[in-house]
């Protein structure tokens, strides 16, 4: 047969055989660039069975893996379990590591190149490494010791990789002509990554920074009406009751100043520069993910309450997405636990941070929400030249000079000037450089002439040993134990939920959070030249922060609500989550006597949507046409309020939404002001609501006075319109899942402008329900489109009863390497709204086993 294909093929014209050759030609080389792309994407894959040397080790050490790939770390010695950490951390994720400490060190640039020079410069401003630095000496001997182990594993893996076997990103960076070695890793780039994850859960700036900008044209009730007060008749607190006492606050007390701030009149350029300052800000990655939508969920139920007779404790973070996600999950256990080895815990990690963040030990669990307070404050300053004006004073800037490496490109010198009350954010690019200043950028330097500039002034900016609160959280074994970890957790403030074996359940509020003095109350940007607008130097004391163990209804509920009443006598904030979240949460836990562990897993996929009760009976009470134009009202009737994915009612509602915030305020706010349709925005437009005639629901681009009625009318005809384009002109197919859209990219690398590393690095389509504001809060921006911008990071319910029954699902998976088994192997089961058992007994974990390493000294 091939000789007399063979013989045929000789006969053939030229032409022919030329196009024959020419194929073959083509396949060979597409089989060799699929096999060489299958080599370069696999090269980074680690190995996780056998054995492998670590040569920092004093004793062998197991990493014993699940069918996730999840490990769980053996060690004698706490220095070895934490060189393991490191070690394993930098086998799953080292790229994430990598660019964690570029991004937070403001050295993007040197692994990037030019596109990622702004970020650095914004990043070198707020000086985190040198905060960092400072931070060194304030730690606790065991948080230096156990820092520095986990930098010699990680070291230990460097040191016997090269570039292309650390991750296919080097690979992909090397193609684009960006040639990067990584450096070994230093306990500071733990450290500096801290205030990274504290910028992402600062607290209210860009609300500082809107109610100026919404100011323009509007009256101070109209900009009030954008930012009503926190509904306390509506949505209990955290904690429901209770004073300061004598400095501590009381959970059982009953009972226990004025401000009047002098602000400048903010002019159009000074609007201008903090506008621009805002599209800074909200342009730096959160935790290099994707989109706002910052909070989290976390509740704990007694035992009392439980169906098991112990406590059960629920977490979920809500953060941006990104691939890999932001937490990778591992269990660190000490084969005998004992003072000089004392960790028995599994949980959620940071890559690039020992220990666990959330989790459990042997005897306690904890969970997280961001408390938000007021932690940040802007300062409008007057600077001429090398000076600033205070206190009828021109006293001298602090001034440094910082030099930027950028790959491919040539070194950028920045100056970074700060005032007493911080560095000035506003002299990070030209345009922020040159508001005010008429004859634009001088040649000394960015003088600003007659024009503000905008300091920073933010806890995160000074020194704290936040890191020791992580490691003694790990350790904690009762209340006191673990009141006292929380106490070193400075920077960010977070909502703590705790429960032990025991039978105890609690609540914590730590944090650092400013004492003002009598001109800032921390709303608006102040007078930096104004002494009564400083700090006054002083911090809420921590045993006054509100905090509850036992509560008397039997659970306790943070979901980012107000932490405490109207007469907790301490200022935290003005601007938290309306409580949407956390209301429904107590709702459905008063509403269940007994509750199992399926509950508190169910009740974190609920996807009811509260807005729907006030915004749907307004819909139905509009006239349309009958027939194409009132189809998805006719969805509406008798809808239950659920934003399945497959809900079409759910789609023509939040279509209906968002055309509603486009017709009632594109109009009258700038860009970068339009709503997010967020729980702020679902309290705004509930009160307009009532109030058919307000001067908001009026376009102002037309001649008529529109009022409610018209613009829900147009809002629905326009939304009717919108999903026909987008779906179908047949409403039974609108899901909202369809639009509602789940994307995972891969941080750095990828995006726009290099589709292929696109193509490597990203996944995505899953449908998902939920939304913004609702328990399962898959936020998307009205502002954007309807695609995730921030997800639960993660889902966990810990059982005190028997903690081999907690359950945990992570949003992506244990690897960080694209097209490994277990890059997104959880992102299936997170969408479905399952979880993974969660052994953490050592016969619990060997009944998982699946693989195991052994590291060697």
């Amino acid at each position: 047969m091939p000789v007399t294909w063979w013989r045929t093929y000789v006969g053939w014209p030229w032409p022919a055989r030329a196009a024959v050759q020419l194929a073959i030609l083509l396949v060979l080389v597409l089989v060799a660039t699929t096999v060489t792309a299958a080599v370069l994407v696999r090269r980074p894959f680690p190995q996780t069975d056998g054995e492998l040397r670590l040569p920092a080790l004093d004793a062998e050490v197991e990493v014993v893996r699940d069918d996730h790939g999840i490990p769980q770390v053996y060690a004698d010695t706490a220095e070895d379990l934490m060189r393991a950490q490191g070690f394993v951390h930098a086998q799953d994720r080292f790229f994430q590591m990598d660019l964690r400490r570029h991004l937070a060190s403001g050295r993007l640039s040197e692994l990037l190149g030019e596109g990622a020079l702004e970020t650095d410069k914004f990043i070198r401003t707020l000086g985190w490494r040198r905060v960092a630095e400072r931070e060194w000496a304030l730690l606790d001997a065991e948080t230096r010791d156990a820092l520095t182990a986990y930098a010699e594993g990680v070291n230990a893996w460097l040191d016997d990789h090269q570039p292309t076997e650390m991750g296919v990103e080097y690979t992909l960076l090397r193609l684009g002509g960006l040639h990067h070695d990584p450096e070994h890793w230093q306990p500071l780039d733990t450290l500096t990554w801290l205030k990274a994850m504290a910028w992402d859960l600062r607290g209210n700036m860009a609300d500082e920074i809107g109610r100026v900008l919404a100011g323009v044209g509007h009256t101070d009730e109209q900009v009030a009406e954008l930012y009503p007060r926190y509904p306390y008749g509506e949505h209990a607190p955290v904690v429901d009751g209770g004073a300061v006492v004598d400095g501590a606050f009381e959970p059982e007390a009953t009972r226990p100043g004025s401000r009047n701030p002098e602000r400048p009149a903010y002019s159009t350029a000074q609007r201008a520069s903090l506008d621009d300052l805002l599209g800074r800000v909200e342009g730096l990655p959160e935790m290099l993910g994707r989109g706002s939508g910052i909070g989290s969920n976390a509740w704990v139920v007694s035992g009392e309450r439980s169906e098991t007779g112990a406590p059960l404790l629920a977490n979920d973070p809500h953060l941006g997405t990104s691939l890999p996600g932001v937490w990778t999950q591992v269990g660190l256990h000490c084969r005998r636990v004992t003072a000089a080895c004392p960790y028995d815990v599994s949980g959620f990690s940071f890559a690039g941070v020992p220990g666990v963040v959330i989790g459990h030990n042997r005897d306690i669990a904890w969970g997280f929400t961001n408390l938000g307070p007021d932690v940040t404050d802007l300062y409008l300053e007057k600077v001429r030249g090398s000076r600033w004006r205070y206190d009828g004073r021109w006293r001298r800037l602090e001034v440094r000079h910082e030099t930027i490496e950028v790959a491919g490109g040539d070194d950028f010198e920045l100056t970074i000037r700060e005032t007493a009350h911080g560095p000035l954010v506003s002299d990070v690019s030209r345009e922020l450089s040159t508001v005010g200043a008429n004859a634009g950028v001088p040649p000394g330097g960015p003088d600003r002439g007659t024009g503000y500039a905008v300091a920073l002034r933010w806890t995160a900016l000074d020194p704290t040993p936040t890191a020791d609160a992580i490691l003694q959280l790990n350790r904690a074994s009762d209340w006191n134990s673990f009141r006292a970890a929380a106490q070193r957790f400075s920077v960010p403030a977070q909502n703590m939920v705790y429960a032990d074996r025991e039978g105890h359940i609690g609540y914590q509020a730590p944090g650092r959070i400013p004492i003002r003095k009598s001109g800032n109350d921390g709303r608006m940007p102040a007078a930096g030249w104004l002494p009564e607008n400083d700090w006054s130097g002083e911090y809420v004391d921590f045993e006054a922060l509100p905090h509850v163990l036992d509560p008397d209804e039997g659970f306790a509920v943070t979901a980012n609500q107000a932490v405490a009443d109207e007469d907790y006598p301490f200022h935290l904030t003005d601007d938290w989550d309306p409580g949407y979240r956390s209301q429904r949460i107590r709702e459905l836990l008063e509403a269940d006597d007994e509750v199992s562990l399926d509950d508190m897993a169910e009740l974190q996929l609920d996807t009811h949507n509260e807005l729907s009760e006030v915004l749907v009976p307004r819909l139905l009470d509009v006239r349309l046409p009958k027939g194409y134009a009132d189809d998805g009202q006719a969805l509406l009737r008798g809808w239950d309020g659920d934003q399945t994915a497959g809900s079409a009612a759910a789609a023509y509602l939040n279509v209906t939404w968002r055309e509603l915030l486009r017709l009632t305020f594109h109009d009258e706010l700038r860009e970068s002001q339009w709503p997010d349709g967020g729980a702020r925005w679902w309290r705004v437009v509930t009160a307009l609501l009532e109030d058919p005639e307000n001067a908001w629901w009026d376009d102002q681009d037309t001649p008529e006075v529109e009022t409610r009625d018209v613009v829900l009318g147009e809002a629905m005809l326009a939304a009717r319109d919108e999903l026909t384009r987008r779906v179908s002109r047949h409403p039974e197919d609108w899901e909202w899942g369809r639009i509602h859209r789940l994307e995972l990219r891969g941080a750095g690398v990828g995006g726009p402008g290099n589709p292929f590393a696109s193509r490597v690095l990203d996944r995505g389509g899953w449908k998902v329900g939920g939304g913004g504001s609702i328990v399962d809060a898959t936020t998307w921006d009205a502002a954007l489109g309807y695609e995730v911008t921030a997800a639960p990071s993660m889902r966990m319910v810990v059982d005190l009863a028997d903690l081999d029954r907690s359950r945990w699902v992570n949003l992506t998976g244990a690897s960080g390497h694209a097209f490994h088994p277990h890059s997104t192997d959880q992102t299936d089961l997170f969408v479905e709204g399952g979880t993974l058992p969660w052994p953490h007994s050592r016969e619990a974990v060997e009944r998982s086993r699946d693989e195991t390493l052994t590291l060697e000294p």
